[in-house]
């Protein structure tokens, strides 16, 4: 696939299933981080691969969030928050990991660590396979933080949920582009 189309035609699929993507395609999705636009090439990010019984783990200590933040939750949302990491085969949780420097702030890193998230998500899609970015609130929250083994400075800006495509496609429109660009 070429990159205009990897670009016009990607979206997100809600929907996924096994098997794991091959090693090559790892490989190339992981790759494609590299290529996100990172001022004096700090490299500010790390990622979390979580496949097999760690989706599991995961899926516990989103629980423990849940509960944490409010101890009323009822044993049917508990088991919500529980599988949400069961939702596909691989779960690459993306860490923006600030690295002081006098000519790049924070914020630029945050923006180069969320590139480099757009730029798997492409690679994902461009080899055939669904893809879906997902954040929310257990994304911020500091039980979910501290189990997963993040200092203080770093962020999570996603989940990327990885696998075969099990069902539709979100709905692509036309973009209005003239409504966003203006000659200044």
């Amino acid at each position: 696939m070429n990159a205009l189309d990897a670009l016009h035609l990607r979206s997100s699929v809600p929907k996924l299933s096994g098997p794991l993507p091959s090693q090559e395609m790892l490989e190339n999705i992981y790759k494609a981080a590299f290529s996100a636009a990172d001022h004096a090439v700090l490299k500010p990010w790390r990622f979390l691969v979580v496949t097999g019984g760690s989706r599991e783990k995961l899926g516990d200590l989103f629980a423990k969030a849940g509960v944490a933040k409010d101890a009323s939750l009822n044993q049917g949302a508990i088991e919500k928050l529980r599988g949400k990491p069961l939702r596909a085969p691989l779960v690459l949780v993306c860490i923006s990991s600030y690295k002081p420097h006098p000519k790049v702030p924070e914020i630029e890193q945050d923006l180069s660590a969320g590139a480099a998230t757009q730029n798997m998500l492409l690679a994902a899609f461009a080899q055939g396979l669904g893809a879906m970015w997902r954040t929310g609130s257990l994304a911020y929250d500091p039980t979910v933080k501290n189990g997963l083994g993040l200092s203080v400075e770093e962020k999570i800006v996603g989940f990327l949920y990885i696998g075969t495509i099990n069902g539709g496609t979100k709905q692509l429109y036309e973009p209005d582009v003239q409504s966003y660009f203006q000659v200044w």
